[in-house]
């Protein structure tokens, strides 16, 4: 389902993308297009692009297509998720190392629905 989904072919574009929300959400999911982990994030994703839409942005970036932001974020792993809010990646605990980014594919849909409510309250509480 990745055709469904907003891709950003620049690194112009995709600080952009961040730069210019304003004051909505921005999950942008670094990866390879036709790697198995990032197919199968992007189904989770696009199952819930309907229902997030209206406060959050969706992106997807091909890392082989847009390598400038490898380096700067240490992607790696085959599918890396990061949101940003206000200009900045948001920081979450995950128990799992960098806390600037997940670098493991979600279970479902409810995990990745729970994960994004509580970075949008966090981002929004400061």
């Amino acid at each position: 389902m990745a055709f469904m989904l907003p891709h950003l072919h620049t690194a112009f574009s995709v600080e952009q993308a961040v730069v210019n929300a304003g004051d909505r959400l921005v999950c942008v999911r670094f990866g390879m297009d036709y790697d198995p982990n990032c197919m199968q994030m992007d189904e989770i994703i696009y199952s819930c692009f309907e229902e997030i839409k209206g406060f959050c942005d969706i992106y997807l970036v091909d890392i082989r297509e847009v390598p400038e932001f490898n380096k700067i974020y240490d992607l790696q792993d085959p599918v890396t998720v990061m949101f940003f809010f206000r200009k900045k990646p948001i920081l979450i605990d995950s128990d799992r190392g960098n806390n600037k980014k997940l670098n493991w594919v979600m279970s479902d849909k409810r995990e990745f629905m729970d994960l994004l409510r509580v970075v949008c309250r966090g981002a929004e509480e400061g």
